[in-house]
């Protein structure tokens, strides 16, 4: 799946979720790479509802939202197509 991210400096997110709804290969396009591959990192393997558990709502600096945050709502995504 391809994310356009909204409000963060990542400009979009690329994920794949298995059946099992498990998370893999996630690349953030753009944003501070250290910390996305970090993210990306933590989150392999992971099952997409516990992602979304632990990292949605994380702010970066006075943003409403962060990479992290953006990745919940690029798999709430995935999750109801």
């Amino acid at each position: 799946m391809l994310y356009k991210t909204k409000g963060v400096c990542a400009q979009a997110i690329e994920f794949e979720m298995d059946d099992a709804k498990k998370i893999h290969d996630v690349k953030f396009i753009g944003g501070c790479s250290g910390n996305t591959q970090g993210i990306a990192r933590l989150v392999e393997g992971m099952d997409a509802e516990e992602v979304i558990r632990r990292l949605e709502g994380i702010q970066c600096g006075f943003k409403p939202t962060s990479c992290p945050d953006q990745l919940t709502k690029a798999i709430r995504e995935a999750l109801t197509q």
